[in-house]
Parts: structure tokens; C-alpha cells; sequence
């Protein structure tokens, strides 16, 4: 890739001096906030960096990802500065059992922050994708454990044109129709992290007394909705989502009985009418 894949006037730099600034002043998270042109992956860097010891509330941001990833190792990639590719490293003292929320507080504070900053009511797929009004995707998530820590990697098309997107992809700018300030959408997502974050690990991750599992099922448009879901061997199931339970797995009615799924690949078929 040359350096002319930066040079678009239409996709400014992130100012990664005056972003670590303004987010770590007065926090009691955020450590540090990096921006660099490029890398392999954030979650990668950041992986590595939990195992080198680096402290919680650390952010990596990349203007372009070389080897982005999503679950099932699926690619996500991006033009330069085109989104928003972030990562970052948390240490919840929180029982095991618990962490799979944590995906869902991702999605919930990305989701908040899309909705203050550009009025684009989003919805959440579980357990990981911020999907348009439309149902097209805009951001995906990926939590990986490292040690006692866990990095958080999300992927939001903030200026990608329609040309640049999968037949099931969108972008902040073609939903809302205007530019959109991808330091304001960061800064609102870090802090909206932060406020949510702290809540549910000071009740030891309980989804219940945080408000995290109210808060995330409205937001979330797959409760409610009959569903396909592929499961990572391959297999399918099809039932309805009736709920997420207190361990973040989504509950589904099947032919054959009530499952719980702690993965799989959720396709919305239809809503349940009332």
C-alpha cells in the first residue's frame, strides 16, 4: 500500500496527541490512547502487549489494519481512515462465568455513542455486530482473552463509500447521510465504555444490578426475532431468540426444546408479531 491511500482530503488524520489527551484527563481507566497509520492487527498488538505486562485502559487505534479479523476468523478490512479500528486492554476482576458480557457492554456503549454523536439509531445483533436501521452491519467486535486480561477489538465504517463495503455492509456516513467526526464517535465510545465498565465490575460483573442486561436488550434487535444460527461446527439451528441469560448466552426455542448458545452466527429471519 502506497502512501497515497492516506492522502484523501475527505478522511482526515486522527490527532492522536489531542485524543490521548482529552480521554485520559480525569479518568479512572484510560492509561494511554495510541494512533498509528498502520498494523497487522490492534487486537494482535494488544494481545501481546497484556502479556508484557501493559496496563489496564490501554487503547491502540490503527487508521488501517494489514491483517484485521473478525470471529471465526473472518477478515475485516477497511480503506485507510476510512473507520474507526480500536482495541483495548481491560483486567475485570470479574468471575469467569461473567466475561462474555463484556462483548455485550462494547455493544451497548459503541451503540450509545453512535446515537449521541451522528442520531443514528442502531441496533445490536447478538452477540457482536451494530447493525443500521436497515439491518446492514457497521461494526463488528471481538474480545479475546489474554491472561487475566481480555482486549476488545471493534471495527466501525464510519466515511466507507458503497463501493467499498460487502453486500451486507454500511457505513456512519451513507446511514446518516452527513461526514462524521471519527474522534468525537471514539472519544464517546471510550467514555461510554468507561462509565459502563466500572459499573459492572463494581458488582463483580452481575448484568442484573449493573443495568448492563436491561440496557443491552434495548438496544438489541435479535431478542424477539426468529432466527438461523450457525454453529462453529458447521451446523444449523432455528428457533426464536427468547432472551440473553446471566451469563450472556442467548437463549433459543427450538423444535426441540430451549438451547443456550454461548456462539454461533445469528442470521435474523424474521420479528415475532405480537
Amino acid at each position: 500500500m502506497s502512501d497515497a491511500d492516506f492522502s484523501d482530503l475527505t478522511r482526515p488524520a486522527l490527532d492522536g496527541a489531542a485524543l490521548a489527551a482529552e480521554l485520559t484527563t480525569g479518568s479512572a481507566l484510560w492509561r494511554s490512547l495510541e494512533v498509528v497509520d498502520r498494523v497487522g492487527s490492534t487486537n494482535a498488538a494488544l494481545v501481546a502487549a497484556a502479556a508484557a505486562d501493559a496496563p489496564e485502559g490501554t487503547v491502540l487505534v490503527a487508521e488501517h489494519q494489514d491483517a484485521g479479523r473478525g470471529r471465526l476468523d473472518r477478515v475485516w478490512t477497511s480503506p485507510p481512515r476510512a473507520g474507526l479500528t480500536v482495541s483495548l486492554l481491560v483486567r475485570p476482576d470479574v468471575p469467569a462465568a461473567r466475561r462474555a458480557w463484556l462483548s455485550l457492554l462494547t455493544g451497548v456503549a459503541l451503540a450509545e455513542a453512535v446515537s449521541e454523536v451522528t442520531g443514528v439509531r442502531a441496533s445490536l445483533k447478538w452477540p457482536n455486530d451494530l447493525l443500521a436501521p436497515d439491518g446492514a452491519k457497521l461494526a463488528g467486535i471481538l474480545a479475546e482473552t489474554a491472561g487475566h486480561a481480555v482486549v476488545v477489538g471493534a471495527g466501525l465504517n464510519v466515511s466507507t463509500r458503497a463501493d467499498e463495503l460487502p453486500d451486507t455492509g454500511t457505513s456512519l456516513a451513507l446511514v446518516s447521510g452527513a461526514p462524521v467526526d471519527r474522534g468525537a464517535v471514539l472519544l464517546g465510545y471510550l467514555r461510554a465504555f468507561e462509565r459502563r465498565y466500572q459499573g459492572w465490575v463494581e458488582v463483580l460483573g452481575d448484568p442484573i444490578s449493573s443495568g448492563l442486561a436491561g440496557d443491552y436488550l434495548a438496544w438489541c434487535s435479535t431478542v424477539g426475532t426468529t432466527v438461523t444460527v450457525t454453529m462453529p461446527d458447521g451446523s444449523t439451528l432455528d428457533g426464536v431468540a427468547e432472551a440473553v441469560d446471566w451469563d450472556g448466552r442467548l437463549v433459543v426455542r427450538t423444535d426441540a426444546g430451549v438451547v443456550e448458545l454461548a456462539s454461533g452466527d445469528v442470521r435474523h429471519v424474521r420479528a415475532m408479531t405480537s
